[in-house]
Parts: C-alpha cells; structure tokens; sequence
C-alpha cells in the first residue's frame, strides 16, 4: 500500500530521461556519478514544476524530491522501496541488454553495488528473477 507520495516518485524517477543523456557526461565513474546526481535534482524539479501546477504543496513536492534524490535509503522505507523497486526493474529488464559486451569481471560488481543498495526483502525478490546464474553470487554476497 505506497502512499501517493511513493507512487508519484516512482512515476517520476525517470521523467523525461531523455533530456539528460548519459552521453553528455564522461565516461568513467565519475562521469556516471554525476550524470545520477544531475538527474535526480532535473527529475524532482520537474515533478515540483508539475505537482505545483496540479495543486500539490510544498510539503508534498519536497517529499516527492526527497524519494526522487534517494535521500535516506537505509533510514526512510519509502526511500528504500525506491531504491528497491529501481534496482529490481533493471535486472528484471535490463541487465542482460547491460551485460552485452561485458566482460564477468565488469559485470559482477556492478550487480553487486546494485544489490547493496537494496533492502534484504529486494534481494530476497531479486533472487526470485530469471537471471543468468553466475550473477546469483554478485546478490547473495551483497548482503
């Protein structure tokens, strides 16, 4: 049962990605790190920009920033849920596109950081998903 506030940050997470291409940034770490942060302010300013103009207040808008900038995940369940349900989408329908090309080497801690972020319960989930099976480990060592 996600409060609004969660369902509107997961709707808008992602909002017009497409205005900040990861290609803009460097490559690298640091260009990725950079290239999240960028995207997390764009998106919980948009979403501020259309919550306002549908009546929502500030206080609901800064939540909904707060849930998009994934501020707190390992303190605020709802920010966790985020986290969780972000990570779970991507090696649901992404990490094997994400894989082409890469080598285990590149891959396995990538999964890994991406399992770290997770609560127990959204590993517990991601171990239920159709994944190659020498990426299990990356999960299962994350906890």
């Amino acid at each position: 049962a996600p409060t609004e506030s969660l369902q509107l940050a997961a709707r808008g997470q992602h909002i017009e990605r497409w205005k900040r291409p990861r290609a803009d940034y460097a490559e690298g770490r640091t260009g990725y790190l950079q290239w999240r942060r960028d995207a997390a302010d764009f998106h919980a300013r948009r979403m501020t920009e259309i919550m306002t103009a549908e009546g929502y207040g500030d206080a609901d808008c800064a939540r909904v920033g707060t849930l998009i900038r994934k501020i707190g995940i390992k303190s605020d369940p709802e920010a966790q849920t985020l986290e969780d349900v972000a990570a779970l989408v991507f090696m649901r329908w992404y990490v094997l596109p994400f894989a082409a090309g890469r080598s285990h080497d590149e891959l396995f801690p990538i999964v890994q950081k991406t399992a770290k972020k997770m609560s127990a319960r959204g590993r517990a989930a991601a171990l239920r998903l159709p994944l190659p099976a020498e990426l299990v480990p990356a999960i299962v060592e994350a906890g």
